[in-house]
């Protein structure tokens, strides 16, 4: 009942030169089964039909692997994971990464490893905490390659919980739905307070919609001052 709605995936795939093979496939196949079966109990995702969780989730997910080459094994935490968006379809995609995924909800790391345990994703890691806190853990604290987030929230806010996780030379990458250069804009001076720059923006049209995405890659020059982050919820309440 889903070949229809698969060979267009790969389809899709293809056009942000990413190539699917059959256990990939299979994975992304349980993981939308999974996704369903708790979204019943825990709220996951409004997005339910697989034609759409194809497109809208997962494709866009892996988007960012047109953008940036991750074939070479790299260390990868996704802050505001949620339902396990981007960060476990980039895992599927390329096995090599070690991910960490991010979130504050209990019942949604329960689901994320659960997950994890059924695909057999190997170097993968949930935490259950607030990334204003992990960002203060010296085991966490700029160790990553990437930092990507889908989260719904501003940019400036963004950039204060990202940025710490990120080592120099590596990069956030913002996730968002719509063109994003006021934002941008508005978080200038949060990229520079926080040891970084604006090096891209890609913008894209998610296929079969009318979507317009955005990818803001946001590069590490330097450490992250000790002040940031503020404490839990600060950010958000009060952007820098």
């Amino acid at each position: 009942m889903y070949q229809k709605n698969e060979n267009q995936f790969i389809e899709n795939c293809r056009k942000f030169k990413i190539e699917i093979n059959e256990f990939q496939m299979n994975q992304f196949r349980i993981y939308y089964q999974m996704l369903i079966e708790w979204n019943e109990n825990v709220n996951l995702t409004a997005i339910t039909e697989y034609d759409e969780v194809l497109v809208k989730h997962f494709l866009d997910s892996i988007a960012l692997c047109a953008y940036t080459d991750l074939s070479k094994k790299k260390k990868i935490i996704d802050i505001g994971t949620g339902a396990g968006f981007p960060g476990i379809p980039l895992k599927i995609i390329f096995p090599e990464l070690q991910v960490t995924l991010l979130d504050s909800l209990n019942k949604r790391v329960l689901f994320l490893n659960t997950v994890i345990e059924k695909l057999r994703l190997d170097n993968m890691e949930t935490v259950h905490v607030r990334a204003e806190d992990l960002a203060r853990d010296k085991n966490y604290r700029e160790k990553y390659d990437f930092s990507v987030s889908r989260a719904v929230a501003n940019l400036s806010t963004l950039n204060e919980l990202c940025l710490p996780f990120v080592k120099e030379k590596g990069y956030f990458v913002s996730y968002k739905s719509e063109k994003a250069d006021m934002e941008i804009e508005n978080a200038k001076r949060s990229i520079k307070l926080l040891g970084g720059i604006m090096e891209h923006k890609y913008e894209y049209i998610l296929p079969e919609t009318d979507i317009n995405r955005t990818l803001i890659f946001i590069k590490k020059t330097k450490k992250c001052p000790a002040l940031y982050p503020r404490k839990a919820g600060t950010p958000t309440k009060n952007p820098l």
